[in-house]
C-alpha cells in the first residue's frame, strides 16, 4: 500500500469510528426523547389530578411530585441538548476525516459543493490555474469551515505575500503539520459553525456601528422602573395590600414601548443574532486556539491577539452566547408577550447588548482575523502532512532564476502525477515548452502556476525542491470570445496579452518580477499573421523585468531571429503504436531538451474514425 492509500484508508478508519460515536449519540437522543414526553405527560396528569373537585381541598403530595417531574423534565430537556450536541460533534468529526480521504485521493464530486469563486474574471491567472470550484486549489485546501477563513485563505492565493511572511507562515505550517488532533478539532468545530457568507458580514457591521438604545436614557431607565414596580404592584393588590390596580399605569406604559419600539429592537436582535451556532460554535473555537501553547513566533502573536486590550475573545463571544439565548425569547410567542409587558424584556437585553458591543465591537475585526489565519495556515498543514515527499520553498530577493525538481500538478493524483525538473527565467530568457496535443504543455504550466501560488501563500510546494524569487504571476491560458460584447477570441487574447505587459510595466516601476505563462497564444488568426505577432510579442516580453514559459505548436518560434539564443527549447513526445488498423498513443509526459520533432493532429483524426479513409 503506497502513502496516498495509507492516509486515505487512516482517515476513512478514524471517520467510521467517529460515525460509530454518532450513531450511539443518536439512539440516546431517541431514548431521552421518548423519556421527555413520558415525564411531562405524567407530570401534567398528575398535577391535573392535584386540583381540588367542588368541596375538596389541594392535593399536597401529588403537587409536589407533579412539580418534581417538571424539574426531571426540565432536567431531561437540558441533557438533551448535549447530547445532540455531541452527536453533531461526532458527525462533524466523521465528516471532516471522509473529506480529508477524499482530498488525498483527489475525488473531487466526493467533497462538499465548493463556495463561488471570488476572483474577479480579470484576475491575473486565478481562473486559468484553476484556484477555486470543483476540482480545484481551494477545494485541494477545503479543511476551512468558518467565513472567516474561506475568505482569509482565498486572500492568500490571491495576493502572493512577501518573503518574510512567507517563512512565517511556514514555520507555523510546519508546526501545525505535526498537530493532527489539534487541526481535525479546529476542522470539525469550524464545520459546526455553518455560516453563509454573509451572515459574518452582517455581523461585523453592527458591530461597528452607532448604539441605538444608549443615546436614550430615558428608555433603559423607564425599562427598569417597568420591572420594578408592575409585578411588585400586582402582587400587593392580590395579596390585598392594595386595593387598587396601579400596577396597570406601568403596564400601559410598557405596552406603549413596546408599541413604538418592539420592532426596531428585534431589528438590532436579528443583525446580532444572525444564526445560533455562529456564536456558540465560534466561542469554542476561540477556546481551541487560545488554550494552545505554540513555538512558532506566528502562532504565538495570533494566540495574543485574542487576549487584546484585556478581553478574552473566548468568554467575550461566550458572553454573547448567553445574550443571544435572552433574546430568543421573542421566538416563544407564549412567554414572550406577558414576560415583555410585565418586564421590557427586549429592552433589558438590548442594554446589555449594546454594552457588550461597546466593550467588545473593535476587537471583532481582530479576533475573527485571527480566526481566519489559524485556519488558513491550518488548511496548508493538512496538505504539508498529506504529502510528506513536498518540499517548502525557498523564496529569495535578488535573484531572477524559479528552479524546480520533480515538480508537479498538486491536483492530480499521485499516482497519475508525472514529476518533472523545470527552470524558467532569468530575465531576458523564455523557456519554449513545444510538442504535440494532449502530450502535457497546458498541465506544466498549471504546475508550475499553482506551486508558485502555493509557494507564495506559505504552503509546501508539489515538488521536490523549489527556489524561486518573489513574483508577480500572470496567465493567458483560456482566452474566452464574448457574444454579448462583441468580443472575437482573436480580440480577447490581445486585450489579455494587453493586461500582461501593464503588469510588466509595474515590475520594471518597482513591483515584484513577473512570472507569465502563456499557452497556445494568439490562435485566433491566421497561422503567418500569428507567428509575427507571436514574435513581436515574446520579443517585447523578453525586454520587461519578466520570466516565463510559452507553449507552441509554431516549432519554427525558437529559431526566429529575434528570439534565438534567449528561448529555451523543452517538449513533451509520444509514442504510436499501429495494431492492426488501429493506431494508439501513449504519453510519458517527461519534459525533453529540444524542440518537438512530430506532430499528431492526424493520427488524432484516425484516432477517433475522422480519417480519409472513411
Amino acid at each position: 500500500m503506497d502513502e496516498t492509500s495509507a492516509a486515505a484508508a487512516a482517515y476513512r478508519d478514524a471517520a467510521a469510528s467517529h460515525q460509530r460515536e454518532r450513531e450511539g449519540w443518536a439512539r440516546r437522543s431517541r431514548q431521552i426523547a421518548v423519556a421527555r414526553v413520558l415525564v411531562f405527560l405524567s407530570s401534567a396528569a398528575v398535577g391535573l389530578s392535584s386540583i381540588p373537585t367542588a368541596g375538596g381541598t389541594w392535593s399536597i403530595a401529588r403537587l409536589a411530585v407533579a412539580t418534581l417531574g417538571f424539574l426531571a423534565f426540565f432536567a431531561l430537556v437540558a441533557w438533551h441538548g448535549r447530547v445532540e450536541a455531541a452527536e453533531r460533534r461526532a458527525a462533524a468529526f466523521a465528516r471532516v476525516n471522509e473529506d480529508a480521504a477524499s482530498r488525498v485521493e483527489r475525488r473531487w464530486t466526493a467533497l462538499p459543493a465548493p463556495p463561488p469563486s471570488p476572483a474577479d474574471p480579470a484576475h491575473p491567472y486565478a481562473g486559468d490555474l484553476d484556484l477555486f470550484g470543483r476540482a480545484s486549489l481551494f477545494a485541494l485546501l477545503g479543511s476551512v469551515g468558518t467565513e472567516a477563513g474561506r475568505q482569509m485563505l482565498a486572500r492568500w492565493l490571491l495576493e502572493p505575500a512577501a518573503p518574510g511572511v512567507v517563512r512565517a507562515r511556514q514555520d507555523a505550517v510546519r508546526e501545525l503539520a505535526a498537530r493532527p488532533d489539534w487541526r481535525e478539532t479546529l476542522a470539525a468545530v469550524a464545520r459546526m459553525v455553518e455560516a453563509n457568507p454573509h451572515e459574518l458580514d452582517v455581523f461585523l457591521r453592527w458591530a461597528a456601528s452607532p448604539t441605538w438604545l444608549t443615546p436614550k436614557r430615558w428608555l433603559a431607565w423607564t425599562a427598569r422602573a417597568v420591572a420594578a414596580t408592575t409585578l411588585p404592584l400586582a402582587f400587593l393588590q392580590a395579596a390585598g395590600v392594595v386595593e387598587r390596580s396601579l400596577w396597570l399605569v406601568p403596564l400601559v406604559i410598557a405596552l406603549g414601548v413596546m408599541a413604538v419600539y418592539e420592532r426596531r429592537i428585534h431589528r438590532t436582535f436579528s443583525q446580532a443574532f444572525s444564526r445560533e451556532r455562529l456564536f456558540h460554535e465560534h466561542a469554542a473555537l476561540f477556546e481551541h486556539l487560545a488554550a494552545e501553547r505554540f513555538t512558532a513566533s506566528h502562532l504565538g502573536t495570533l494566540v495574543a491577539a485574542l487576549h487584546g486590550s484585556g478581553l478574552s475573545a473566548p468568554s467575550e463571544m461566550a458572553a454573547l452566547g448567553r445574550l443571544m439565548r435572552l433574546a430568543d425569547l421573542r421566538f416563544q410567542a407564549f412567554f414572550h408577550f406577558p414576560i415583555n409587558a410585565f418586564t421590557l424584556w427586549d429592552v433589558h437585553v438590548l442594554a446589555a447588548l449594546e454594552r457588550w458591543q461597546a466593550r467588545t465591537g473593535s476587537q471583532l475585526p481582530r479576533w475573527f482575523a485571527a480566526l481566519g489565519e489559524f485556519e488558513a495556515l491550518s488548511a496548508l498543514a493538512w496538505l504539508a502532512h498529506d504529502n510528506p515527499a513536498w518540499a517548502f520553498p525557498s523564496i529569495e530577493e535578488g535573484t531572477g532564476r524559479l528552479a524546480g525538481e520533480a515538480l508537479g500538478h498538486p491536483l492530480l493524483p499521485a499516482a497519475r502525477r508525472v514529476d518533472n525538473d523545470v527552470e524558467v527565467g532569468p530575465p531576458g530568457a523564455c523557456l519554449l515548452v513545444t510538442g504535440s496535443n494532449m502530450s502535457g504543455k497546458s498541465t506544466l504550466l498549471r504546475a508550475v502556476g499553482l506551486n508558485v501560488v502555493l509557494a507564495q501563500a506559505g504552503g509546501p510546494v508539489c515538488a521536490r525542491r523549489l527556489s524561486m524569487p518573489p513574483v508577480a504571476p500572470f496567465t493567458s491560458m483560456r482566452v474566452q470570445d464574448s457574444l454579448e460584447e462583441g468580443v472575437s477570441y482573436f480580440m480577447a487574447a490581445l486585450r489579455r496579452l494587453k493586461q500582461l505587459v501593464s503588469e510588466a510595466e509595474r515590475a520594471r516601476a518597482g513591483g515584484p518580477l513577473l512570472l507569465y505563462l502563456l499557452d497556445e497564444i494568439l490562435q485566433g488568426t491566421n497561422t503567418a499573421e500569428r507567428q509575427v505577432a507571436v514574435r513581436r510579442i515574446m520579443a517585447h516580453l523578453l525586454e520587461l523585468p519578466a520570466v516565463g514559459a510559452v507553449t507552441t505548436h509554431d516549432l519554427e518560434l525558437a529559431n526566429a531571429p529575434e528570439l534565438a539564443g534567449r528561448c529555451t527549447a523543452v517538449h513533451f513526445g509520444e509514442g504510436v503504436a499501429t495494431e492492426g488498423e488501429k493506431v494508439r498513443l501513449s504519453f510519458d509526459y517527461r519534459l525533453r531538451p529540444g524542440v518537438a520533432t512530430s506532430r499528431n493532429a492526424l493520427k488524432l483524426l484516425e484516432l477517433v474514425g475522422l480519417d480519409e479513409k472513411r
